[in-house]
């Protein structure tokens, strides 16, 4: 008698249960513990790396003005604000100016009364010409007349440049906007009494454009000489996540700055801002393009860090003839050779970021298993042993 379809197809599914249940039973029973990979492996792969050099820096305008005030005294009218566009001359406050009416009306009475003198003098020195040629006078009186005219000349002079400086004060009491621009700061508000003896006080600051910024940068001194004008730099803002920016190296000022013992210098990049996303004070994070790297041997950073049990540097393998004389062949990585035991390769890395290193020369070639730590004994234990490199 036939058996129907359906009955050879539960056959077939229940060998193939008691199949995979041994061999179960046997990876997880019979298995010795030796049989179990030991090592973390990457295998060593060509691919794609970019140097660069981080850094991390402020946005800032390209051209801020500080807008002060040349004379004292109590903010009256307050026409600006923050975020304010202005243009040159625009008002932005004025003080009061009753003190700087009553210096002006004083100088300008002082000016009258020496122009009354100086007129007077000037008559008395004319007759007593006059006198002195029908010799009327004596000499010395008429001299004396002369000097007393040219004193009173000069006090003219004194008192106009008195009255001159009193009318700038007065026209000082009105600020006015020196160029064009944003205003991003204001310092006083109405009421506010502005005091201007020993230095000028900043009311105001302006920023001429916000269309085009620029990031002052701080690369460290290891870094800096790889840092060139026109370089292009890419950064990011916590403000707008991993939107990215681009922007170029415009200058590299030569006035180093030292915080505990960390010499920095300050790279200015010229950053492009057309959509005003970037904001003055922004914190950026930096990336400046050294080398770009295409289809190059890769190598993990952390195989660099491993040496197995006992290893010694005198075990290590010497280079090829042509390889000896070329500088950097001192670094020694282990692969995992055909039995499972770690094998030395010597090579030489370039460039590397915060994963990988370029392979420029060496023993290593691409597809080999590349050692980058040991497997814990925990790791080990678990059913279908350590995970994967």
């Amino acid at each position: 008698m036939t058996l129907p379809k359906f009955t050879t197809g539960r056959i077939l599914a229940l060998l193939l249960l008691l199949v995979a249940i041994a061999g179960a039973v046997w990876y997880f029973a019979i298995r010795k513990p030796g049989d179990a990979a030991r090592f973390h492996t990457a295998a060593a792969e060509t691919g794609d790396l970019t140097e660069v050099i981080s850094a991390n820096g402020t946005i800032n305008p390209v051209r801020v003005v500080n807008v002060g005030s040349q004379v004292s005294g109590t903010v009256q009218k307050l026409y600006a604000d923050y975020n304010d566009k202005v243009t040159a001359g625009q008002v932005l406050l004025e003080l009061d100016p009753q003190l700087f009416k009553a210096r002006l009306a004083q100088s300008e009475g002082a000016l009258a009364n020496a122009r009354a003198q100086a007129a007077l003098s000037q008559a008395n020195a004319a007759r007593a010409g006059q006198l002195r040629r029908q010799d009327f006078i004596s000499q010395q009186d008429y001299e004396t007349a002369l000097a007393t005219a040219r004193s009173q000349a000069a006090q003219v002079a004194s008192a106009q440049a008195a009255a001159d400086q009193d009318r700038a004060n007065l026209g000082f009491s009105i600020i006015r906007a020196p160029v064009s621009g944003v205003i991003i700061s204001r310092a006083v508000d109405i009421g506010q009494t502005v005091a201007a003896s020993f230095q000028t006080p900043t009311l105001f600051t302006i920023a001429q454009d916000l269309t085009e910024m620029q990031i002052e940068a701080l690369v460290a001194e290891a870094d800096v000489a790889r840092v060139q004008l026109g370089q292009k730099v890419s950064f990011t803002v916590d403000a707008y996540g991993n939107r990215p920016f681009a922007g170029t190296v415009s200058q590299v000022r030569l006035n180093p700055t030292t915080q505990q013992n960390v010499v920095t210098f300050t790279v200015i990049v010229a950053v492009p801002n057309p959509d005003g996303a970037l904001l003055p004070g922004m914190t950026v994070n930096a990336s400046f393009l050294v080398r770009q790297y295409d289809d190059v041997l890769l190598v993990p950073n952390s195989a660099m860090s491993w040496k197995p049990a006992g290893w010694n540097r005198q075990q290590q393998p010497k280079p090829l003839p042509d390889e000896a004389r070329l500088p950097g062949y001192g670094t020694t990585i282990f692969v995992l050779g055909p039995k499972g035991e770690p094998e030395p390769r010597r090579i030489r890395v370039g460039a590397a970021d915060n994963d990988m290193s370029v392979v420029l020369g060496g023993q290593l070639k691409a597809g080999e298993k590349v050692i980058t730590g040991d497997v814990k004994p925990a790791e080990s234990a678990r059913p279908g042993g350590p995970p994967p490199g």
